[in-house]
């Protein structure tokens, strides 16, 4: 079979030259498609179910929220297994689905069962789905440079401007913020004086909730213009807060501010961020999307980082704290050197020792052609050049050299020994 192969080609030698060079074209618009990342993503399909309840225990979590997500989970169709995992004010559920299962039919899938579960859990409990990305997903991380201005300042800047400014970036599944204090409105309430003017605690807490509202009202008509009342609420500062009364005695109003002081703080945390020993800054970590090319999102994300940096407050700056781009890049330049060096030395090879290009030639062809080839396989199986698929190539162009030079060499000594025989032959 293979010699009718080969005498087959030999014969067609024109139309397999025409299929090798559409193989290549079709490999190179395959390399440029082909997601990009230095580690193999070996994570399982998976959807995080995450749950906020702060202030409660592990205990009451995994009783109230965990187990009865876990027990309505269940029944979802093609799940391989559900894990969680309950902590201080915080529950985790992991729904593991079958491999060949699309990571956003098991989101949908999750959500109308979360619908449903929902109506077992705690009051003001409502479990919220994670990024669709990867553990692997962690492409990029930045920090802010900004010494004049304080941690409380720095978080806000990074919540409400360049979160959402990258968030738009193609490819990024999340934005997560870390470091700094989250600001937070803080009352200071002096039990002493709860007692003395008989109010209780939940009345202050109440009269806050309820006076930080907007309450809209009717149309009215009045000299053939139509009205709409509505009544502003909204808290702005902190005098809005102390003015706010929570009770009253002997007919005069009792505010916060008599009860409590008020300040701005930051919210509790469980950590810190810090860079070098140098003290703690404010960033934020972009999470690649399930799929992308992590490379081509990483670049994405510099250069609206450079459009961004345009409105940022004099004197703070965006500073890279991890970049795998730079592996990425290390990876593929190894690659590429690697080809370069084994064309060289099999052509030197092949030369000095049968003083014959031509043979070179068809051995060097080979290899460009059959990296090609590979890359479209790898995108039919929906992988990406990662440190792993490009050493196993690396490796293999070792398997295409040894494979030309001997065919080429066999190739050479059989022409040899039959003009010989036709030599000798006709003499």
């Amino acid at each position: 079979m293979i010699q009718n192969l080969i005498r087959l080609s030999l014969k067609n030698r024109y139309f397999v030259l025409l299929i090798a060079a559409g193989l290549f074209i079709w490999g190179i618009f395959a390399v440029r498609n082909n997601p990009i990342d230095a580690i193999p993503d070996l994570s399982e399909n998976q959807v995080i179910v995450f749950t906020e309840w702060m202030g409660r225990s592990p205990q009451i979590i995994e009783d109230q929220v965990t187990f009865p997500l876990v027990s309505n989970l269940q029944g979802i169709p093609k799940i391989k297994n559900i894990r969680a995992t309950s902590m201080f004010g915080m529950s985790f559920v992991y729904v593991i689905f079958d491999d060949d299962v699309d990571i956003y039919w098991a989101r949908t899938r999750v959500l109308e069962r979360l619908n449903y579960a929902q109506r077992l859990l705690p009051q003001d409990v409502t479990p919220t789905l994670g990024p669709d990305g990867t553990g692997v997903g962690h492409v990029y991380w930045y920090h802010l440079d900004a010494p004049n201005m304080d941690l409380g300042d720095q978080r806000a800047l990074q919540d409400w401007y360049i979160k959402f400014a990258l968030q738009t970036v193609p490819g990024v599944a999340e934005v997560a913020s870390f470091g700094g204090f989250e600001k937070q409105y803080q009352l200071v309430i002096d039990p002493v004086k709860l007692q003395y003017y008989n109010i209780s605690l939940l009345d202050v807490m109440k009269a806050v909730k309820t006076n930080n509202n907007d309450v809209g009202g009717r149309k009215f008509e009045m000299a053939d213009m139509a009205y709409i009342i509505r009544g502003l609420g909204y808290i702005k500062n902190i005098e809005d807060i102390e003015s706010i009364a929570v009770g009253n005695n002997q007919g005069i109003p009792v505010r916060v501010k008599d009860v409590a002081s008020v300040q701005m703080g930051g919210d509790l945390r469980t950590g810190i961020f810090d860079v070098d020993g140098k003290g703690e800054v404010v960033g934020g970590i972009i999470v690649a999307r399930y799929g992308e090319n992590a490379d081509k999102v990483i670049n994405n994300v510099k250069d609206k980082m450079k459009e961004v940096e345009k409105g940022l407050p004099e004197g703070v700056t965006l500073k890279t704290s991890y970049d795998r781009s730079t592996l990425i890049e290390a990876a593929i330049e190894n690659i590429k050197t690697k080809l370069v060096e084994e064309m060289i030395v099999v052509a030197i090879i092949v030369i000095v020792f049968l003083f014959h290009w031509r043979s070179a030639l068809s051995i060097i062809i080979q290899i460009p052609i059959t990296i090609a080839i590979a890359f479209i396989i790898l995108n039919a199986f929906g992988l990406s050049s990662n440190i792993m698929s490009l050493t196993g190539i690396a490796l293999a162009i070792g398997v295409i050299v040894d494979n030309g030079i001997i065919m080429s060499e066999n190739a050479y000594k059989n022409l040899s020994d039959w003009q010989n025989h036709n030599q000798n032959k006709n003499s």
